[in-house]
C-alpha cells in the first residue's frame, strides 16, 4: 500500500521532538500536520480529515486524553495513537479504554513509531475496505454480494450460492495473497463438516467460468499446489 497522500495529525508539544518526528513521517510520505496543544489539535481535526492522529498526553491547554474523548464522539474510525512519557500500566489502560488504538511510552524507537503507524493506517484501510465490499468489477462483470448475483456485460444475472459468494468475498478481500485450503474451510464453511478440497476446486472453476477471458489459462483465480488459492487483481 503506497502511504502517498496519507495525511497524519501530529500532537506533540516537545518542538524538537515534534519536529523530528515530522520530518521522518514526511521522509516516508505521509503529509504531517503539526500542532502543539489540545485546543489547536481539535480545531485541525474538526478542519481537516486525516488517516491517523499520533496524541502527546500531556499536552498545554487541553489533555491528550480529553482531546481523544473529543474526538471519538465524531469520529470512531480514525486510529489514534498516544505518544506519553506516562508509562504507568494505569496510564495505557486508561489510554485504550477511552478510544486509542496504541500505547508507545517515551522515550522510543523511531522505527516502531514508524512501523506502528504504517500497520495503523493500513489495517484501517483495509477494514473500510472489507466492510464497503458489497459491490466489485471484475473483467465487465458486476458482482453484487448482497444480492448473490453476477451482472454479465450483456446485462443477464447469474446467481451465486451463499457459500460461492462468501468464497467469492474472502479471495478479493485477500486479493494477491495466497489463502490455504485450511483457512478458507475454517472461514467459508466454519463448524460444518468440512467438504473435501475437491468441492473448493470446484467452486474456482465455476469462478473461471464466470470471469477468466480463457478459464483454461486463467489470470484472476491461481492455484498454488500444496497450498491453496490466490485472486490476482490483475485490473488493481
Amino acid at each position: 500500500m503506497s502511504d502517498q497522500n496519507k495525511r497524519i495529525l501530529l500532537v506533540e508539544d516537545e518542538q524538537t521532538l515534534s519536529e523530528t518526528i515530522k520530518l521522518n513521517l514526511e521522509m516516508e510520505g505521509y503529509y504531517v500536520n503539526a500542532v502543539g496543544d489540545g485546543k489547536k489539535a481539535l480545531k485541525a481535526f474538526k478542519e481537516g480529515r486525516y488517516n491517523l492522529v499520533i496524541l502527546d498526553v500531556m499536552l498545554p491547554e487541553i489533555s491528550g486524553f480529553t482531546v481523544c474523548e473529543s474526538i471519538r464522539l465524531e469520529n470512531l474510525d480514525i486510529p489514534i495513537l498516544f505518544l506519553s512519557a506516562k508509562n504507568h500500566p494505569s496510564d495505557r489502560v486508561m489510554g485504550l479504554k477511552i478510544g486509542g488504538d496504541d500505547y508507545l511510552t517515551k522515550p522510543f524507537n523511531l522505527e516502531e513509531l514508524l512501523l506502528r503507524v504504517q500497520n495503523l493506517i493500513r489495517r484501517t484501510i483495509e477494514q473500510k475496505e472489507k466492510a464497503a465490499l458489497t459491490m466489485f468489477h471484475l473483467n465487465g462483470n458486476e458482482i453484487n454480494f448482497a444480492q448473490l448475483e453476477i451482472r454479465r456485460p450483456d446485462g443477464t444475472l447469474t446467481h451465486l450460492t451463499k457459500k460461492e459468494a462468501l468464497l467469492l468475498k474472502l479471495l478479493i478481500e485477500k486479493r494477491n495473497e495466497v489463502v490455504s485450503r485450511e483457512h478458507i474451510l475454517e472461514t467459508v464453511w466454519g463448524y460444518d463438516i468440512y467438504p473435501s478440497t475437491r468441492t473448493i476446486d470446484n467452486f474456482i472453476v465455476t469462478f473461471r467460468k464466470y470471469f477468466e477471458p480463457d478459464p483454461s489459462n486463467p489470470k484472476y483465480f491461481i492455484s498454488i499446489r500444496g497450498i491453496g488459492y490466490k485472486f490476482m487483481d490483475a485490473e488493481g
